[in-house]
């Protein structure tokens, strides 16, 4: 069965404090991984999308990377301003018109 998981569900940070979210997935070959930030009242906003393992992109503080089993969204020296909800979601193989996205049942919350 197709899974995802995501690690820790809250981190809390000093700013300059550098760590990492973790998404695990288990799925039956994987379409794309996609990052996304979230603030309170307002709708997920979109960072970045991995398709292959070895894959990483940056943006800003955030580093996303990807292995055959996970990716870790990595932040660097964290500012006030990332203080946000974060979350993983995967696109799995499957039949024509039937691809739909995993949802994340745990959000990684940072503060």
């Amino acid at each position: 069965e197709d899974q995802v998981t995501q690690s820790p569900e809250a981190l809390s940070l000093q700013e300059g404090e550098s760590s990492s979210l973790n998404c695990s997935y288990t799925v039956s070959g994987l379409r794309g991984l996609f990052w996304y930030r979230q603030d309170p009242g307002k709708g997920p906003e979109f960072l970045f999308s991995l398709y292959s393992a070895g894959e990483e992109k940056e943006k800003e503080r955030l580093k996303a990377t990807l292995t055959k089993k996970e990716s870790f969204l990595h932040i660097t020296g964290p500012k006030p301003e990332d203080s946000a909800t974060y979350l993983c979601a995967v696109q799995a193989q499957c039949s024509p018109g039937t691809c739909n996205l995993h949802q994340n049942p745990a959000a990684g919350d940072l503060e």
